[in-house]
């Protein structure tokens, strides 16, 4: 079986006998992209969270014969240390990991957050992003969460 997709704007075609496993082994392991990390692998923690056509998706339980034709963006195609994404720039500036593992799943459900919701309250917050920290830097991701929120307002301002 093969399946196809474009990950991070190149399309690749990955053959194999399983189209039940896991894209966060195909990410990591034959595409080489580490920043996905895994975590629980039962889709609890959020550690491997990705964008799946926009939306936010753990990779740990999306079998990879649902990427056929999808658009995948992981934390290596938000943004460029020259040119990074808001919420990347916002992690920055709030000084936000820890030991930062759980850190790229956190910008990739705010980023998914902010697609949808560009001026989230804290509840809104609370409601949408569920991923888990065991450093509990949760006050510093709220703040570039709204930080993040800002600088995005403004970028688009800026458009």
């Amino acid at each position: 079986m093969k399946v196809s997709f474009r990950i991070n704007n190149t399309v690749q075609t990955i053959h194999t006998d399983d189209g039940e496993t896991p894209l966060l082994w195909i990410i990591r392991d034959v595409l080489n992209l580490k920043g996905t990390k895994f975590g629980c692998g039962r889709s609890a923690c959020g550690a491997c969270t990705i964008h799946v056509d926009g939306q936010a998706v753990r990779s740990c339980s999306f079998p990879l014969v649902l990427a056929e034709g999808r658009t995948i963006t992981t934390i290596e195609g938000m943004g460029t240390p020259d040119d990074p994404h808001p919420v990347q720039k916002a992690w920055i500036d709030e000084i936000v990991p820890q030991c930062g593992y759980c850190q790229p799943g956190f910008m990739m459900a705010t980023a998914a957050l902010l697609n949808n919701n560009p001026i989230p309250s804290d509840k809104d917050i609370d409601n949408s992003i569920s991923n888990i920290c065991r450093c509990a830097t949760y006050y510093r991701m709220r703040k570039a969460i709204h930080r993040a929120a800002q600088l995005q307002s403004e970028s688009n301002d800026n458009k």
